[in-house]
């Protein structure tokens, strides 16, 4: 009875490492490419104190793929971001937000936004492609004299190599804007 179990067994088991050896790695570019995968709204209630207002959360999730792996900065290493980011207008993630008003978007410039970074998403020396997805979240106040705008987003990334991705745009969502 065992050995009629050991044959079945040994077949499988070579099976699983014929079809584990057909996978090969992606050939993605070794420029990013980045495609939009969704909105995700939520609104916080207030909480007492500073800063603790009501607000909506958004999160932005966007898929990458390079294939060299060097997507990411190591953002405690400060000299490496002021000497290769200082003269830059965005880090390694940008994001710019656009509002859609007497029929056209125009861009917003929010102060939080301008030089945004990631952290490395693979391990110092790895290398080898990947893909996957980088989640992004915004907050938007209910400070007094608020309105609601309709606002889309443009985003792209780049790598420690400086390769930058394609642009992407968002869908559109209402969200609180401090008044103007």
């Amino acid at each position: 009875m065992q050995r009629q179990l050991i044959h079945p067994i040994g077949l499988l088991a070579g099976l699983i490492l014929v079809v584990s050896a057909c996978v090969s790695e992606p050939d993605y570019s070794k420029t990013p490419a980045v495609s939009f995968k969704g909105l995700f709204p939520y609104q916080q209630a207030a909480g007492t104190g500073v800063g603790q207002s009501r607000r909506d959360s958004l999160v932005v999730t966007i898929g990458f793929q390079d294939g060299d792996g060097d997507l990411g900065e190591n953002t405690s290493d400060t000299a490496r971001i002021r000497q290769v980011f200082g003269a830059e207008t965005w880090g390694n993630y940008e994001l710019r937000t656009f509002e859609f008003a007497n029929g056209k978007f125009t861009e917003l410039i929010l102060a939080g936004n301008n030089k945004l970074f990631f952290p490395r998403l693979t391990k110092d020396g790895q290398k080898g492609a990947i893909e996957g997805t980088l989640d992004f979240s915004q907050k938007f106040f209910y400070q007094t004299g608020y309105r609601t705008a309709t606002v889309k987003f443009q985003i792209r990334v780049r790598d420690r190599a400086l390769n930058v991705s394609n642009v992407i745009e968002t869908d559109t969502i209402r969200v609180p804007l401090s008044g103007r």
